[in-house]
């Protein structure tokens, strides 16, 4: 072979070797030169914020001077409608006022009882610091799924309109905290719509419409203002704290318990539906079962700090200490006695609430 056929022989054996090397074997993919390492992908991964990440990054770091007092217990008791024993019959038993705003609705739009919801009674007692607001309902598990708002709304002037309304949301815990109170005012004065004493239904408003309290977000001047707790006692109690110097010595209070609507920016509900719009709880009622405003319960308006003549908007009857009963000595209580009767009632204030209330009102007894 001469030189010539040399030099062609050899680049013909070198493309062939070429070819061999770049053509894919049984059908696979080119692949890089072995001298050559690709970097492996970084994974892409979406961390979560532990609860300590989410505490130091969105919320001050609140440091707390006064703290309610430990140890409370007693006070003024004032009784709601329990609608545990005609729960099973999927209605209350009376107690739902629509036109006075007052809501026994601590059922599901299908009437499905709810327990945790049913506002037994609250009471109030109070130290030289501190107001503690105690409320206790049927159910024992304030944790309720359905993640149910309690709150405490003030009358300050006593006309029926509600002035401040002091929220917490879940979890609760047996510790005092104010990490999950809010205060919001109604500066506009349009919580109860045109008239305090009935339902303007349909009306549009903004409840109460401002955030004047949240430590937890380092609004407000002083994060010690309000408090809550889960006490275990007997049956498990949501019980508030709040400073006398922020309230003073003479309001309106009532509670209630909220997982419905939850929107204070729409209370009082009873001005943004018609009653037709709400339903009803009580089964004698026309617009029987609960339709639009479920899920909700509230109580009367506790007077403190004054004499309560009757007539304010939502005022819980007067209680009058009972005198004896026929039979009985000296001036012993009993289940019967009062100083007052229905005889002593008047067109101003009609129904007669018996012991332990002993007193009239403007408002029919609600049995409890």
């Amino acid at each position: 072979m001469n030189a010539k056929n040399k030099i062609y022989s050899l680049f013909a054996l070198l493309f062939i070797v070429a070819l061999a090397c770049n053509a894919p074997a049984g059908g696979a993919e080119p692949t890089s030169p072995p001298d050559v390492i690709e970097p492996s992908p970084i994974p892409q991964q979406t961390v979560e914020p532990t609860q300590e990440m989410a505490s130091s990054e969105a919320q001050p770091v609140v440091s707390h001077l006064q703290t309610p007092f430990p140890d409370v217990s007693g006070g003024r008791l004032v009784h709601d409608t329990d609608s545990s024993g005609t729960a099973p019959e999927k209605r209350a038993p009376v107690g739902d006022s629509y036109d006075i705003n007052r809501l026994e609705r601590p059922f599901l739009q299908d009437m499905t009882y709810v327990p945790d919801l049913d506002i037994k009674y609250f009471t109030l007692a109070q130290d030289d610091d501190w107001y503690y607001v105690s409320i206790k309902t049927v159910g024992t598990d304030p944790n309720n799924p359905l993640g149910i708002h309690f709150g405490m709304e003030f009358d300050m002037n006593k006309d029926g309109f509600g002035d401040f309304i002091v929220l917490a949301k879940p979890p609760y815990s047996s510790e005092w905290t104010a990490s999950n109170v809010q205060i919001f005012a109604d500066q506009n004065k349009d919580t109860s719509g045109v008239s305090a004493t009935k339902s303007d239904a349909p009306i549009s408003s903004d409840g109460y419409e401002i955030l004047i309290v949240d430590s937890a977000q380092g609004i407000g001047d002083d994060p010690d203002v309000a408090w809550i707790r889960m006490v275990n006692d007997d049956k498990v109690t949501i019980q508030f704290a709040f400073k006398k110097s922020w309230s003073g010595n003479v309001f309106m209070v009532g509670v209630l318990a909220d997982a419905g609507l939850k929107n204070i920016s729409q209370l009082d509900y009873v001005d943004r539906f018609t009653e037709r719009e709400a339903g009803s709880p009580i089964r004698s009622k026309q617009f029987y079962p609960l339709q639009a405003l479920h899920s909700v319960d509230n109580t009367c308006r506790e007077a403190v700090g004054f004499a309560s003549t009757g007539f304010e908007p939502m005022v819980c009857p007067p209680i009058v200490q009972p005198t004896a009963a026929p039979g009985q000595a000296g001036d012993t209580p009993s289940s019967t006695g009062c100083m007052i009767t229905p005889a002593d009632c008047d067109a101003n204030a009609p129904y007669f609430w018996p012991y332990p209330h002993c007193a009239c009102s403007s408002i029919p007894y609600d049995g409890n």
